[in-house]
């Protein structure tokens, strides 16, 4: 495996910031790094459709106290998007963990928002010793959770989507008042091919089928802490309450929110996110 830049890279201080792609053995990953290389590591990890740009407002407000670390998910952004791989959620977990590997991260908060939650849990789950807590954004707990498909909330129908449906997919994802999307995101979604759409959906819709995140979140054991936008058009916001079987679990629900907090409003969600991570966080021992 190598690394090869693809940008500055600075190390220390609270506004490095540092491009690479990272060539694992299935694919080569784009990881964007900020912030103080000594500091907590932070995790995060975008949903289906998006990449690591979805954190652009978030990463100013988290980088006096962390090193934020943000990948590219196979198939997703930057990535390679290869055709033989696979898209599964414990492979793309495998991955997240080889990345943080790379960098030499040993302990790290994970942040997902929508599906990247359900790559965090995958990721908790085969690597309890790297990740020293959870928190998930807009992450629907279980199949039933999700909001029956219509006005385009289930995805494009044709590929490449037209522009027009594209738009539709994309506006389910917001819910404040006068707020638009910016639209650099819709072509994270374009750039991707109709495999890596359709096989990382239905590899996110297989790992929730065969178990319910709460339930592998208690058998993880590690602190929790559930954001939910209240006005998701994606995933019922009610279905935020089955987190509360998680032994020590925190859940807050965001009033004129919807399934996009993370750009909606980041202020507002980065406060209780903050608070959390500095309970948990583990600070690099170099």
């Amino acid at each position: 495996m190598t690394v090869s830049d693809g940008g500055p890279h600075v190390h220390g201080g609270a506004g490095a910031t540092g491009r690479t792609t990272l060539s694992l053995d299935d694919g080569d990953i784009h990881v964007s790094q900020d912030g103080p290389r000594d500091a907590p590591a932070l995790l995060l990890i975008h949903g289906t459709a998006s990449s690591a740009r979805s954190w652009d407002p978030m990463v100013p407000l988290l980088t006096g106290s962390h090193h934020v670390i943000r990948i590219d998910l196979l198939g997703h952004g930057r990535s390679a998007k290869p055709a033989d791989r696979s898209y599964t959620l414990p492979d793309q977990a495998r991955r997240a963990g080889a990345a943080l590997d790379r960098l030499g991260v040993e302990h790290a908060v994970i942040v997902g928002h929508s599906s990247g939650g359900v790559v965090a849990t995958a990721l908790s789950e085969q690597r309890p010793g790297l990740v020293t807590a959870l928190a998930l954004i807009n992450t629907g707990p279980g199949l039933d959770a999700s909001i029956a498909p219509q006005s385009g909330a289930s995805g494009p129908a044709q590929w490449p989507p037209a522009d027009e449906q594209l738009r539709l997919f994309a506006s389910t994802g917001f819910s404040r008042p006068g707020y638009r999307f910016p639209e650099e995101l819709l072509d994270d979604a374009r750039c991707m091919t109709h495999h890596t759409f359709t096989a990382t959906t239905q590899g996110t819709r297989a790992y929730l089928g065969q178990r319910a995140l709460p339930d592998r979140l208690r058998a993880v054991g590690k602190p929790l802490l559930v954001l939910f936008g209240e006005d998701d058009r994606r995933w019922r916001s009610s279905s935020a309450a089955d987190y509360r079987s998680v032994p020590g679990a925190t859940v807050e629900l965001l009033p004129g929110l919807g399934h996009s907090p993370i750009l909606e409003d980041p202020p507002r969600t980065a406060a209780p996110l903050l608070a959390f991570t500095t309970l948990h966080a583990v600070r690099a021992d170099r």
